[in-house]
């Protein structure tokens, strides 16, 4: 059953659901930290990909901006977003490793996204600093990562890695990330920590894998097989992680820029 049917039968929800169900997870994570807002709040999607969370970002009120590398997946997502006539969304070809650089985002967005990308970035750093430049102050940062620690759903998984990445960052350059190390990075780019938690436990994580494993054969069988049992994890998902002691998949972080420098002044909208 092909995204493009499914979409114009579902609208954007079709997206969070065709692929794999740690897309799901994240948009439950997201979900909770974007309260639904008339004010015309713009948010910065970093990494957009097919533009599944920008689009259901978007649902809840928001002036979405989404880029990414990758020409193709933008040209899909415009075609996606005007199909479910989504108002206030944008998507842009954009390369993430240059986004310092581009003033057009700068102080610009209540809310900045970055799931599942900083990992195929080799200068986490200099994208990390570029995204709390792209928030006003009081803006906050929600970004997902592979957890360090994870038991790899299938061997690819384990590598090997990429040294550098490639023009759409298609592989990782890093296994993921600990606490400390978000930690690190934020207090780099100015930014505070308000949250770091984590999300798709053991049940999605069997469910991605049994539908990895079936696309080889079919994917619209595989998609037909799971899709009873996603109803599954954001009921069980956690009680059974913790039962089993099961190291989730991704850790989550959500982070703010001060509203004010340490001297106690407001914070200079035109500082870089």
């Amino acid at each position: 059953m092909g995204e493009s049917f499914l979409f114009k039968m579902f609208g954007h929800a079709a997206l969070l659901v065709h692929g794999d169900t740690l897309v799901l997870d994240r948009w439950r994570w997201l979900k909770d930290r974007l309260p639904r807002t008339r004010n015309s709040e713009e948010l910065f999607d970093c990494g957009c990909g097919n533009g599944a969370l920008t689009m259901s970002a978007a649902t809840r009120g928001y002036v979405v901006t989404g880029i990414s590398s990758d020409e193709m997946a933008i040209d899909r997502a415009k075609e996606r977003a005007a199909l479910g006539l989504l108002k206030h969304v944008t998507f842009e070809v954009r390369d993430l490793r240059f986004l310092a650089e581009d003033n057009k985002f700068l102080n610009k967005f209540e809310f900045v996204l970055n799931c599942e990308v900083i990992e195929h970035l080799s200068d986490d750093r200099n994208l990390m600093q570029a995204m709390a430049q792209c928030l006003k102050p009081g803006g906050r940062l929600l970004l997902t990562t592979p957890n360090y620690h994870y038991i790899a759903i299938t061997p690819d998984e384990e590598g090997p890695r990429n040294e550098v990445e490639d023009e759409h960052y298609g592989g990782h350059v890093r296994r993921g990330y600990t606490p400390g190390m978000l930690q690190e990075l934020c207090e780099d780019a100015g930014l505070v920590v308000e949250e770091i938690s984590y999300c798709s436990g053991i049940i999605s994580q069997n469910l991605t894998k049994l539908l990895r494993i079936l696309a080889r054969v079919n994917y619209k069988l595989a998609w037909l097989v799971i899709l009873p049992f996603r109803i599954l994890p954001p009921y069980f998902d956690s009680i059974v992680t913790r039962i089993f002691r099961w190291r989730y998949y991704s850790i989550c972080l959500q982070a703010y820029k001060p509203r004010f420098q340490s001297n106690g002044l407001p914070e200079n909208k035109n500082l870089k």
